[in-house]
């Protein structure tokens, strides 16, 4: 178990001249770079530690990284366990530096807890866009508290945001909505989507558990391509962040028992895409998710199928 420091911060402490007056605020993954850059807008200089194609599960912080750390004055983590390998870096974070979990306010109730898992959360709560909304919240909370000359635009930011987030749910529900209810079933490379099945009305089968740390074994590929075949899924995903060869061998084992199972296409799953690309912010990954899952379920593969070796 990780012991996270929260230490005591002079809400009025300015950050020093080489940020421009700014914040200096330091992230784990995307999806979180991403609040933060919306909520705080021009009075944040966010770093972002993992970029597109990154595994945060195996992600261990570089001596960068650890400066980079030790000179913000807010750290925002997904928590839950996601960042395993920097737990101990940031349970010594001291002195200036606030280190803040944005899954603290997320309803304990509201999290999944795997078998698997053995009593620990899923961390991957950003699947649930209404869950997601909650670590909005905790951004802008913890922004107006640190900074409280801002608090106005901070909310006003956080509200402008959050109505777009509200839209984006009900977009994923309408075209959740598109698939026959028998025809949603999510096949992907590691169990990352538990929650946008709970929320969307998917069945989610992963070849992996929750954490990529672990590996798929022959046994492993041969049950999953025994139900893809008896169910008859016409696509699985591959995942931006994992390498999808394990997918491609239960691609090759379905095939071997007499059905064609087609790659559906990649699927950003613990990284948002390259910047400056709309699946470069949480948006646009989510919509892009949906868009490229529906499109392969009810009948031919998206554009972004195209993934490598």
């Amino acid at each position: 178990m990780f012991i996270f420091v929260y230490t005591g911060c002079d809400p009025k402490q300015q950050p020093d001249a080489s940020t421009g007056g700014k914040l200096r605020i330091v992230t784990t993954i995307g999806m979180i770079t991403d609040i933060v850059k919306n909520v705080g807008g021009e009075r944040v200089e966010v770093t972002g530690l993992m970029g597109p194609g990154v595994d945060p599960h195996l992600y261990k912080a570089s001596a960068g990284d650890v400066h980079r750390l030790t000179s913000a004055q807010i750290i925002f983590f997904n928590g839950l366990h996601l960042e395993s390998k920097m737990g101990d870096i940031l349970a010594k974070m001291t002195g200036n530096t606030k280190t803040v979990a944005v899954t603290d306010a997320v309803d304990r109730n509201l999290l999944l807890t795997p078998p698997e898992f053995e009593g620990q959360y899923d961390p991957h709560v950003w699947f649930d866009v209404t869950l997601w909304m909650r670590a909005v919240g905790k951004v802008r909370d913890t922004l107006s508290e640190y900074d409280s000359d801002n608090t106005l635009m901070y909310w006003s930011n956080a509200e402008r945001y959050l109505a777009k987030l509200a839209e984006l749910h009900e977009y994923v529900k309408a075209q959740s909505a598109r698939v026959p209810s028998e025809q949603r079933v999510l096949v992907t490379a590691h169990d990352a989507f538990n929650y946008f099945g709970k929320a969307y009305g998917f069945e989610v089968r992963g070849l992996l558990g929750i954490s990529t740390a672990t590996e798929a074994g022959i046994a492993d590929v041969q049950e999953l391509a025994t139900f893809i075949a008896e169910k008859r899924i016409p696509a699985i995903f591959v995942e931006s962040s994992v390498s999808p060869r394990s997918l491609k061998a239960v691609q090759a084992a379905v095939n071997s028992k007499g059905f064609n199972v087609e790659i559906g296409g990649q699927l950003y799953s613990d990284a948002m895409g390259n910047d400056g690309t709309p699946e470069g912010t949480y948006i646009g990954m989510v919509r892009h998710n949906i868009d490229t899952i529906v499109t392969a379920l009810i009948g031919g593969t998206s554009a972004s199928s195209m993934v490598g070796p």
